[in-house]
């Protein structure tokens, strides 16, 4: 089995169109997350976290017509570009893939224009397809909330199996009034911006956001540091519909997994943490039980909000960056634990020699996923 290593990346929030930018946002104390008043999207305010539309069409301008295409397509195609700008892969060989990580896609036209194919997931990833000439038909990973990390585990399997030398992996997600009532009728947003597994969290926060993430079977010779994509495992609890399961079985096996095949002392975990009751609690009696309870552990949401498909890419992508640069992120809104197996929550961003990190995922339907990344 090869080795699969992280080529380029970028990550597109309301706090950054980059991932140094997103990076400088975290270490300020910055959230995306804002008071919303918008009777287009809900008839009363919510707090979410949005990139602002004007910034985002002027972005694109530089190199396409923005009235040509969506704002999840516009927000794929800056960050796929930024991604690209870095290496100097052949998007038209037979050795590349195209992976799309979302789990709405273009949702937003349900309202705007309810007949249009570009609803469907297989068509927006086909235009993406055709915009970079990618050669190869692209592959869509739509699991929930682990979609990201599903499609990153997906692309470096691919890699490791020899099918492929290069996956290019875009999550992309939008909110959208559908998107907002959905989690209304579980009634499971926040108040406020979130607060990952503090005490005083009364739910999530909905963010949007793309990230890309480029895996390759090989090492470039100018990386100051080379990270390699480790074995990642998913996994299913069959719980409920929209319920993690009470005893974080089915992340617990994911995490136990991945562990086995990749048998390093953990450095951090990057946890899903959406700041719901359920969540929050199913996640650390996973970790409790697979004996890391003692490891650093942050959420990524109190930033930019959970951004749903695109969640899992850009986390990881952000845990990357930690490793490459000696640091490990607080989370944000995280003052007191408001969990019944105590974790090591990093409530201050610290300076640290990282060499690798877990990050999990877990979603509806009982969903859940874990991956390996670390430093060589």
């Amino acid at each position: 089995m090869r080795d699969v290593y992280i080529s380029a990346d970028n990550i597109i929030t309301p706090v950054g169109f980059t991932t140094g930018e997103n990076a400088a946002a975290i270490l300020a104390g910055k959230t995306g997350i804002q008071l919303i008043d918008d009777e287009k999207m809900s008839p009363v305010p919510f707090y979410a976290s949005l990139v602002d539309s004007k910034v985002l069409n002027n972005r694109f301008s530089l190199f396409d017509n923005p009235a040509n295409y969506t704002r999840f397509e516009q927000m794929a195609i800056c960050s796929v570009k930024d991604a690209l700008s870095k290496t100097d892969i052949v998007l038209t060989g037979e050795r590349t893939l195209f992976i799309l990580s979302t789990t709405k896609g273009n949702i937003d036209l349900l309202e705007k224009d309810p007949e249009s194919k570009r609803l469907y997931l297989w068509d927006t990833a086909h235009l993406l397809q055709k915009y970079f000439s990618f050669r190869n038909e692209p592959l869509v990973i739509s699991d929930a909330c682990i979609s990201g990390v599903q499609a990153v585990i997906t692309g470096a399997r691919l890699i490791r199996a020899g099918l492929y030398d290069t996956c290019v992996i875009n999550g992309t997600d939008i909110i959208s009034e559908f998107v907002l009532s959905g989690f209304n009728s579980f009634k499971s947003l926040s108040t406020g911006p979130c607060r990952p597994f503090d005490k005083t969290r009364d739910g999530l926060s909905l963010g949007e956001g793309s990230g890309t993430i480029i895996l390759t079977s090989y090492s470039s010779a100018g990386d100051s540091r080379k990270i390699i994509a480790g074995e990642g495992f998913s996994t299913n609890d069959a719980n409920h519909i929209s319920g993690p399961s009470r005893t974080g079985e089915g992340l617990f096996i994911a995490i136990d997994r991945t562990l086995k095949k990749n048998p390093f002392n953990i450095d951090f975990i990057s946890a899903h943490g959406t700041a719901t009751p359920y969540n929050d609690e199913m996640e650390s009696i996973a970790i409790t039980r697979a004996g890391l309870q003692e490891v650093p552990v942050n959420s990524f949401k109190g930033y930019w909000g959970h951004t749903l498909g695109a969640a899992g890419v850009i986390e990881s992508i952000m845990s990357i960056y930690s490793i490459r640069n000696s640091i490990l992120f607080s989370t944000l809104g995280f003052r007191e634990p408001g969990v019944s197996n105590p974790l090591n929550i990093l409530n201050t961003s610290v300076k640290k020699e990282i060499n690798n990190c877990l990050k999990i995922a877990s979603g509806f339907g009982g969903c859940n996923a874990a991956i390996m990344f670390y430093g060589k």
